[in-house]
């Protein structure tokens, strides 16, 4: 069985991010990036299914510019086989990033594809949903736990009100939570190893696909500052300013 890993190159979740003084976008001037946390997961699910046997092949692809050819290099590090990079300079929306992965999947024939359930930094939850619909695949999002068994996936999903377990034919499009692994850290000699492996690169263009946008971004600001705390001496005190200042109570 094969499995396709989409992965994203975003900020490292350590950073702090800021806004140009423009406000026209996020600064990435001098900013460290990594994998997306949720694509670690991912990466970790597929290699676990193929050191169990069950997976054959785990091929990570990604849609960025030239400069996700490291976060790629990371996941052959992982554990993944080849690589395949669809290259960009432009920041594609969702639906443009699933049309992309679509057309990789199309060409793969891959039995499972897991990606994680959102980027850090759109925070969009979007893209695993949207691939599921172009493919015609069956889908299970917020993946806690997922088992194969023959062609069928069985999967333990995160809800509002606990957990879900569902089961979907494959081939299908599995998305990860928190909670379904904990990535492994990539070794030296697999580091090493994974400058070696394979990784094709194709223009965005030349996949006859729409990536015009649908949106248009007006400014990128940062939160409200928040006011300061007060410290109170009494209870009676605490009640007094929760009923007559902040008028929460009666």
């Amino acid at each position: 069985m094969k499995i396709v890993v989409p992965i994203k190159r975003v900020v490292d979740y350590n950073v702090k991010v800021r806004p140009l003084s423009d406000q026209s976008d996020v600064d990435l001037n001098n900013v460290k990036m990594a994998m997306n946390p949720f694509c670690e997961i991912a990466i970790e699910e597929a290699v676990r299914l193929k050191e169990a046997g069950t997976a054959t092949e785990v091929i990570a692809v990604t849609v960025g510019t030239s400069a996700s050819q490291e976060q790629l290099r990371t996941a052959l590090a992982l554990g993944a086989d080849r690589a395949v990079l669809i290259e960009t300079d432009v920041l594609l929306e969702p639906l443009a990033i699933a049309k992309a992965l679509a057309k990789v999947i199309e060409k793969e024939a891959p039995k499972l594809v897991i990606l994680g359930k959102q980027a850090i930094d759109g925070d969009n939850n979007q893209t695993g949903q949207m691939l599921a619909a172009l493919l015609g695949y069956g889908q299970a999002t917020f993946a806690s736990e997922l088992s194969i068994d023959g062609d069928t996936a069985s999967v333990t999903r995160e809800i509002d009100g606990g957990l879900q377990t569902i089961k979907v034919n494959l081939p299908a499009i599995v998305t990860t939570d928190l909670r379904l692994n904990e990535p492994r850290y990539a070794s030296l000699p697999n580091i090493m190893k994974a400058k070696k492996k394979e990784m094709d690169i194709q223009p965005v263009d030349g996949l006859g696909i729409d990536v015009a946008p649908r949106l248009e971004l007006l400014s990128v600001e940062p939160p409200a500052t928040r006011q300061a705390g007060i410290k109170v001496d009494s209870v009676e005190e605490l009640v007094g300013k929760l009923k007559n200042e902040a008028k929460v109570i009666s």
